[in-house]
C-alpha cells in the first residue's frame, strides 16, 4: 500500500500506529510554527509598516491583536468541526486559506487592507493548531505520545519567542520599506510543500462522519465568540479608547459566557452534541492545566512585547539586533522542551512547578540586569536571564500540554486541544494589554528602563498565578494518592 493510500484507509483506535506518524507529525509541526509564529514575528515591522502604509496607531495595533483575537475565536469550532468532519481535511482547508491570507498581507496596499487580511490569516490557523494536537492524540500512544507533545510544545515556546528574531533577519535582507511585506510572503512556499505532504501523510478521522450544521452547535458558536469578543475588547482597544466605560464590557462578557455554559448544559441533556464538552472540567488535570496556561501565556508572551519596545524605542536598536537580544530564551525554550517532554511521564506536575520558578528568577533578573546595566549594553546583561527563563518556559509549556491532555478521551481530543489553545490567545492578548498599559504608563514619566521595570512586574504577577495553579495541582494530586 502507498503512502497515499495508507493516509486514505481508515484505521481503528486499536490499530498499530502508522508507519509514517513521524513524518506526518513533521508536516504539523512545520505548519503549526506557521502559524504561531505569525502571533510574535509582526511586531519587529510595525514601524516600517507605519511608514510604507501610512498606518495610524490604532490600525497597527489590530494588525497585532486581531491576528490573535480571529485565531483564539476560532479555535474551538475548529478543533469540534476536526473531530466530526475529519482532521486532515480542516488542517488542509485552514492551511489553504492562512497561505492565500498571507499572500494578500504582503500585497497590503492599506492599512484597511492588512488589517482584514490579518483578520481572515487568524482565522485560517485557527483552523489549522487544534488539529495537530488532535493528530497527536490519534497517531501516537504512551511514551511516543509524550515525546510527540514535547516536539510540539518546543514549537509553541519557541515559534513566539523566535518571531522578532526572524522578522528582523528577513527586515534586514529585504530593505526597511518593503522588509514587512516578506514577513508575510515567507509563508506561500511553506504552505504550498507542507499541503502536497499533507495530503499524503496525514491520517484519516476514524470515526468521522458527514454532519449537519445543527451538531456544530451554531448558537454555542456564537456565543462564545461574543463572549470572548466582549472580554478582550477592552484591553485590545485600551489605548484607543480613553476612559473606563470600555470596562463595562467584562461583566457584559461574563453575562455571555455564563449564557454559553447553560446553553452546553441543556445541549448536553437533551443529547445534542455541544461545542464544548463540559464533562472535561470534571478532571482536574484538565481544567488546572488550562487555567495555568491561560495565565502563563499572559506573562510569556508579553515579555517579548515590552522587550522589543524597549531595546528599539527606548535604546535605538535595530530590529535585528532587538531579536538578537531576545533569542537566548527561544535557544532555552527550545532545548528544554525536548527534555521536558521526555521526563514529564517520570515527574509529573513538579517538573511545571520548577520551570515556573526559573522562570519567575529569569524575569526578575532581567528587571535588575537593567539597573545594573544601563544604556546600550543592556541588551548584553539581558542574555543570561532571558536564557534562564527559556530554559524554565520549556518545562512548562510541553509538559503542561501533555498532563492536561492526558486523561482526555481521543474523540474528544480537538475541542480539548482548541480549547486549551483558546485559553493561550485570550491570554497573550490580556497580558500584553495588561503590561503595555502599564507599560506606556511609565514611559513619558520615567524613561524607557523605568517602563520595562514596570511591565516586566506585571508579567511576573501572571507567571505567579500559573505558579499557583500548577501547586494546587501537585497538592490535589498528592491527596489523592493518599486517599
Amino acid at each position: 500500500m502507498t503512502g497515499q493510500e495508507a493516509a486514505k484507509a481508515p484505521r481503528r483506535q486499536d490499530e498499530e500506529p502508522g508507519p509514517d506518524r513521524w513524518k506526518a507529525l513533521g508536516v504539523c509541526l512545520v505548519a503549526g510554527f506557521m502559524t504561531l509564529l505569525d502571533v510574535s514575528i509582526v511586531n519587529v515591522a510595525l514601524p516600517s509598516i507605519r511608514s510604507g502604509l501610512d498606518t495610524p496607531e490604532s490600525d497597527l495595533q489590530w494588525v497585532v491583536s486581531g491576528y490573535a483575537l480571529a485565531f483564539g475565536l476560532v479555535l474551538i469550532p475548529a478543533g469540534r468541526l476536526g473531530d466530526a468532519r475529519g482532521r486532515r481535511t480542516v488542517f488542509m482547508v485552514g492551511l489553504a486559506l492562512f497561505t492565500l491570507a498571507s499572500a494578500s498581507c504582503g500585497a497590503a496596499q492599506s492599512s484597511t487592507w492588512l488589517v482584514v487580511s490579518r483578520l481572515l490569516q487568524g482565522a485560517a490557523g485557527g483552523l489549522v493548531s487544534p488539529q495537530i494536537s488532535a493528530l497527536i492524540q490519534q497517531m501516537f500512544r504512551g511514551a511516543e505520545r509524550g515525546r510527540a507533545f514535547g516536539m510540539f510544545g518546543t514549537v509553541v515556546g519557541i515559534s513566539t519567542a523566535v518571531g522578532p528574531l526572524l522578522g528582523g533577519l528577513l527586515i534586514q535582507g529585504a530593505g526597511a520599506e518593503e522588509g514587512w511585506r516578506w514577513v508575510f510572503y515567507v509563508n506561500l512556499p511553506i504552505g504550498i510543500v507542507c499541503l502536497v505532504l499533507a495530503r499524503r501523510l496525514l491520517p484519516d478521522t476514524p470515526d468521522a462522519k458527514p454532519v449537519r450544521l445543527r451538531s456544530l452547535d451554531p448558537f454555542g458558536v456564537v456565543l462564545l465568540g461574543a463572549g470572548v469578543l466582549a472580554l478582550l475588547l477592552p484591553f485590545v482597544q485600551s489605548q484607543q479608547w480613553p476612559g473606563n466605560a470600555k470596562y463595562l464590557l467584562v461583566p457584559v462578557a461574563a453575562l455571555l459566557l455564563a449564557a454559553f455554559v447553560g446553553w452546553e448544559r441543556r445541549c448536553a441533556r437533551s443529547g445534542t452534541e455541544p461545542l464544548v464538552d463540559l464533562s472535561l472540567f470534571r478532571l482536574r488535570s484538565y481544567w488546572l492545566g488550562s487555567l495555568l496556561i491561560l495565565l502563563y501565556f499572559a506573562g510569556f508572551t508579553s515579555i517579548f512585547f515590552v522587550s522589543t519596545l524597549y531595546l528599539q524605542n527606548g535604546l535605538h536598536y535595530t530590529p535585528l539586533q532587538a531579536g538578537l537580544a531576545i533569542t537566548p530564551f527561544a535557544l532555552g525554550s527550545g532545548f528544554a522542551a525536548g527534555i521536558g517532554g521526555r521526563l514529564v511521564n517520570r515527574f509529573g506536575r513538579p517538573l511545571v512547578v520548577v520551570g515556573l520558578v526559573m522562570v519567575t528568577v529569569g524575569l526578575a533578573g532581567a528587571a535588575l540586569a537593567v539597573h545594573l546595566v544601563p544604556g546600550r549594553g543592556a541588551g548584553w546583561a539581558l542574555l543570561a536571564p532571558l536564557l534562564l527563563a527559556g530554559l524554565g518556559s520549556g518545562l512548562v509549556i510541553s509538559p503542561n500540554q501533555t498532563l492536561t491532555l492526558s486523561e482526555v478521551p481521543v474523540q474528544r481530543a480537538g475541542s480539548a486541544g482548541g480549547t486549551l489553545q483558546t485559553g493561550q490567545r485570550v491570554g497573550s492578548a490580556i497580558g500584553i494589554a495588561a503590561v503595555g498599559s502599564v507599560f506606556f504608563d511609565h514611559v513619558l514619566g520615567d524613561g524607557w528602563a523605568a517602563a520595562f521595570d514596570h511591565g516586566l512586574l506585571v508579567s511576573i504577577a501572571f507567571v505567579g498565578a500559573a505558579l499557583v495553579a500548577a501547586l494546587a495541582d501537585v497538592v490535589a494530586g498528592r491527596r489523592a494518592a493518599r486517599r
